[in-house]
């Protein structure tokens, strides 16, 4: 088995995670799709989060991640959607005007 382990603790803490851009729009190909899998490669070692496995697909990113019990997984979340669409869109932005301001406000990347 393999855990993990704090001070006191051994922990084994996966989520299989699955998020899209808003109404599901065919926008992670190319080069936007190896910068978002960079970009979430980047922030997760900011948390000290382990991704097990993951894909990004044509219209949604998949992750398998082991997240340590002193992050709860909606404030993970919450970074990863809300830095990642940042570094995206200074990236790439034309984007802004296709995926709509709406998604920086709401959150729901």
């Amino acid at each position: 088995m393999d855990n993990k382990s704090l001070s006191y603790t051994k922990w084994k803490c996966q989520y299989h995670i699955v998020f899209i851009p808003k109404y599901r729009k065919k926008q992670l190909y190319g080069q936007i799709k190896q910068d978002v899998r960079e970009i979430i490669g980047t922030l997760r070692k900011y948390k000290d989060v382990e991704i097990v496995s993951g894909a990004v697909c044509i219209d949604h990113v998949h992750l398998c991640v082991a997240i340590p019990p002193k992050i709860s997984i909606s404030s993970f979340m919450g970074y990863l959607k809300g830095k990642s669409i940042l570094m995206i869109y200074d990236r790439h932005p034309e984007l802004q005007s296709i995926l709509g301001k709406r998604i920086l406000c709401r959150n729901n990347w």
